[in-house]
């Protein structure tokens, strides 16, 4: 394949609005800290987005079934990765998440544990090369994902081992699963969920009490919830403008610009800021589901769909986080929400997205 052909054949329509999601994202990151020892975070992601592209590019130029042919070894690696995380990553808040490295930048091993998942679970699913997954092939795949999804939760990082989810759920969906597997994994989980409640931690526990009742404790739990709606409310229709946001800028609202950059922004763009920033993530989206679609293979087929499945869940739940309709669980929202590895494995992931769309004109 020409050089020049790989560029003329790039989504470039799904990386503008990549970009231009990012854009957004530094411009409220820039507003939510100017002023806050934060200030340098974003310029700092400005560098990512820059790292990001040149990643997205990269992996754009490795065929995608030589990343699945190395899938054990990537498997294997990750759970290394997880298990040095736990053994000497940084302790933040309580949480070990983060492997420190030179110059002050961290590491942090769950995010990019979703790539290799999607690899897994499109890998997995081509390899039975059957149009009904039966029950064995389902349990041997749960318990593939399972083992990284336990690592990660003992960090604890509930929020980021339940985005494996819609991976193996969109996979063993389009994979075939029969119904009445479906109606008996349903009522598993709805009777195992009382005991749930004492797998979790007490801080967990409490995000769960404050999202059914906020008002119960106001300064504690609830007090994240009960400000970001707060600032989404205040937005009104056209926002009070970029550094204008009362509730962001007199530090009411807690971590601005990581996972409440969206209540942030609501705050100072309103409600036709907002729509424009789901009107650009639905569009989004879409360009992935229509690789999907023209997918030289059912491979190629199950990346782009868990890939799809992992932003859209993300973004159901950070939105529905900030305005109180889900509990608060610290999923960021993609390609706007601070911090590095997050941007890197989203770009990784829509540098599989141009993979898969290069290898169309090579058959």
């Amino acid at each position: 394949m020409a050089h020049y052909r790989s560029i003329r054949d790039l989504d470039w329509a799904m990386i503008i609005l990549a970009i231009i999601l990012c854009s957004l994202g530094v411009l409220q990151i820039y507003s939510a800290t100017h002023d806050t020892v934060w200030k340098d975070a974003w310029w700092k992601q400005l560098l990512w987005l820059v790292s990001g592209l040149t990643a997205m590019w990269f992996l754009s130029s490795i065929d995608y079934h030589t990343l699945l042919g190395q899938v054990p070894l990537l498997y294997l690696g990750t759970m290394g990765l997880l298990v040095v995380t736990s053994l000497v990553g940084a302790k933040v808040f309580g949480a070990r998440r983060w492997i420190p490295l030179p110059g002050g930048f961290h590491f942090q091993a769950s995010e990019f544990a979703k790539l290799v998942i999607i690899l897994l679970v499109a890998r997995y699913l081509t390899e039975l090369k059957t149009d009904k997954l039966e029950l064995r092939d389902l349990f041997k795949l749960l318990g593939l994902v399972g083992l990284p999804m336990v690592m990660v939760m003992r960090q604890p990082d509930l929020g980021t081992s339940l985005t494996y989810l819609p991976i193996v759920g969109i996979g063993i969906f389009l994979a075939g699963l029969r119904w009445r597997y479906v109606a008996a994994g349903l009522l598993i989980a709805a009777l195992a969920l009382p005991l749930g409640w004492f797998v979790l931690k007490d801080y967990q526990r409490a995000r769960l009490v404050a999202f059914v009742d906020p008002g119960q404790d106001p300064r504690g739990s609830g007090y994240q919830v009960i400000q970001s709606k707060i600032a989404v409310g205040s937005g009104g229709m056209w926002g009070k403008g970029v550094t204008r946001g009362s509730q962001t800028q007199l530090r009411f609202l807690p971590v601005p610009h990581t996972d409440f950059i969206f209540s942030a922004f609501a705050e100072e763009h309103g409600f036709v800021g907002v729509v424009v920033v789901l009107a650009l993530y639905f569009l989004l989206i879409m360009q992935i589901v229509q690789n999907a679609q023209t997918a030289p293979d059912r491979a190629g087929m199950y990346v782009c769909m868990g890939i799809c499945a992992l932003l859209l869940f993300h973004l159901l739940v950070n939105v529905g986080m900030v305005v109180g309709r889900m509990p608060v669980t610290g999923i960021p929202l993609p390609l706007m929400s601070s911090g590095g590895s997050g941007m890197l494995s989203v770009f990784l992931m829509l540098g599989l997205v141009n993979n898969i769309r290069l290898r169309r004109f090579l058959n």
